[in-house]
């Protein structure tokens, strides 16, 4: 199966946000802000701190929240050449190929270490940090779509 991949920006950051989000450490973090931020705040409440450490932990929290959601992906998006190229991708029940202009690479599915799905891209893992994203909008119909699934199934251990 042949894909004409170009990617859209905003659909790109959209799926870094997924990445960012999904990383175990990064919900751990998270979950400790909150309830670091809801107990600040019912301390607050009832009296029993300044408002200092309640503001200093909203601070946190939006800090937080505004580098996983708007500055990483950005960033990543910024510095990865990948995004703003266009090629073409070859998925076969062996391999997976890319062409681009500058020329071919191939891999095996044995490469990938895991994949996942979101509503808008296929997430392809080489590693915990190293990824490819096939947006869903490059397939013709559902029926590739899923055949793709099949092939990542078949290939590569589903997390």
């Amino acid at each position: 199966m042949e894909l004409s991949i170009k990617y859209e920006k905003p659909k790109v950051l959209q799926a870094l946000r997924y990445h960012f989000i999904s990383r175990r450490e990064i919900k751990i973090m998270m979950i400790l802000v909150n309830v670091f931020a809801l107990f600040a705040a019912v301390l607050y409440a009832f009296k029993l701190i300044s408002p200092l450490p309640f503001l200093m932990s909203s601070v946190l929290w939006i800090s937080m929240m505004g580098a996983f959601w708007i500055w990483l992906p950005a960033l990543i998006y910024r510095k990865s050449k990948t995004f703003k190229d266009q090629f073409n991708v070859f998925i076969e029940e062996q391999h997976f190929f890319i062409q681009t202009s500058s020329g071919k690479r191939t891999w095996a599915w044995r490469e990938f270490q895991r994949y996942y799905e979101t509503p808008g891209f296929f997430h392809l893992y080489f590693d915990d940090k190293t990824f490819f994203l096939i947006p869903k909008n490059a397939f013709t119909d559902s029926s590739a779509l899923e055949e793709a699934r099949r092939i990542f199934k078949l290939g590569i251990k589903r997390n």
